[in-house]
C-alpha cells in the first residue's frame, strides 16, 4: 500500500520556536476531493508539538466542511 502525496505543504515561521503549516491533501475516496490541513506547531525542548490543527474536507464540488478532532 503506497501512502498518499499532499498536492501541497507550505510552512511558515511565526518565531523562534512556532511554525505555521498548511498542507492539501487528496481525497481518499474521491481524488478529485481535497482535505486542506493548517497547524500550529511548536519545538519545545527539542521536541515538536502541535499546538493546534483545524482540517477542512473540500468535496468535489467546492463545498467545505470542517473535519472533527484527530485521535492520535
Amino acid at each position: 500500500m503506497s501512502k498518499s502525496q499532499p498536492k501541497a505543504r507550505l510552512y511558515r515561521r511565526i518565531n523562534e520556536q512556532d511554525y505555521l503549516g498548511f498542507t492539501v491533501w487528496p481525497g481518499k475516496a474521491d481524488p478529485s476531493a481535497e482535505v486542506l490541513t493548517i497547524q500550529l506547531r511548536r519545538n519545545t525542548e527539542d521536541n515538536w508539538v502541535t499546538v493546534a490543527r483545524l482540517a477542512v474536507y473540500r468535496s468535489s464540488d467546492g463545498k467545505y466542511t470542517e473535519l472533527p478532532e484527530r485521535r492520535e
